[in-house]
């Protein structure tokens, strides 16, 4: 990209004629009059107007006799629309750069649009500067910050969710999914019970902290229990076998009556042994009967 001064702006001839003298268009006596020589021809300053002016590259619109004239490889502007067409900084005076798509800036917009541009502070990345590129795009280093805490990242791994950045703590702060048990951010792994995420080290027994990723295990009003502390504290007993009742396996219906719970292979006749499961039955003291059973006592 080359740079220009302007040796600045430019007004056509204009004299006072004394003596009998013409018009080349129009013919009108320029005796007394304003005009203004165009190669090597007189023209009064309405012919020229009309006929002679250059169109300004800018406003489109002619440049008169009585206006200032810029010009640069052979296209022309009034001296007020010769301006950067980023900032529109007035370049009569002033270096300036002439770009291939036509348009014309101060040297400070032309390094901005053609150098490396930081996209934290569009300044230019100057060659040697410290910086960082993402995505075919460059910041200065201290300008490439987290989104949230607006610290600069430099070596620190981060993450992006749309067009923003984000430092790892801010983004699992903002965006991880919290634990049900701790309520902190899962940062990886974890696991998912009850379609609600926990970390793996807070899934555990409520009853003896045992960790029960990948173990057996069962809940009860909201708190999860290793099998073994289900039985001691929490399953009810069998009024029958007084085991406990856990629906681990072999037993998982149960039968309960009046504060009393079986499971459904205990809930027999005590004489007969016949399954009173969905039956009419008798109970006399902790014992049950069939009907039949119950007359002959």
């Amino acid at each position: 990209m080359s740079f220009y001064r302007h040796s600045g702006p430019r007004s056509y001839l204009t004299s006072t004629m004394t003596d009998r003298f013409d018009c080349y268009y129009c013919r009108d006596n320029l005796h007394g009059k304003k005009y203004v020589k165009k190669d090597d021809k007189h023209v009064c300053t309405k012919c020229f107007d009309k006929l002679c002016a250059n169109t300004c590259a800018e406003c489109r619109r002619p440049i008169g006799a009585d206006s200032k004239e810029l010009h640069h490889k052979n296209r022309y502007w009034h001296e007020d629309c010769f301006r950067c067409a980023k900032c529109y900084k007035p370049l009569a005076s002033e270096p300036f750069a002439a770009r291939d798509d036509g348009k014309i800036m101060c040297g400070k917009c032309s390094s901005r649009e053609d150098g490396n541009r930081c996209q934290g502070c569009y300044k230019v990345v100057l060659p040697g500067a410290k910086n960082v590129e993402y995505k075919n795009k460059m910041w200065h280093e201290e300008c490439f910050t987290c989104f949230e805490c607006k610290q600069p990242i430099r070596t620190q791994s981060f993450l992006t969710k749309g067009d923003d950045i984000y430092c790892a703590p801010c983004h699992d702060k903002k965006f991880a999914k919290k634990c049900f048990c701790c309520k902190q951010p899962i940062t990886s792994g974890g696991i998912s019970y009850q379609d609600q995420p926990w970390h793996s080290e807070c899934f555990v027994c409520h009853t003896c902290r045992k960790a029960l990723a990948g173990a057996r295990f069962t809940s009860h009003e909201d708190k999860v229990y290793c099998v073994d502390c289900y039985k001691t504290d929490v399953a009810k007993k069998c009024h029958g076998c007084k085991n406990p009742i856990t629906g681990f396996g072999h037993g998982t219906n149960v039968v309960n009556y009046e504060g009393y719970s079986w499971h459904e292979y205990c809930f027999n006749c005590k004489k007969c042994s016949l399954s009173l499961a969905n039956k009419r039955f008798v109970i006399n003291g902790d014992h049950i009967y069939c009907p039949d059973c119950a007359k002959k006592l």
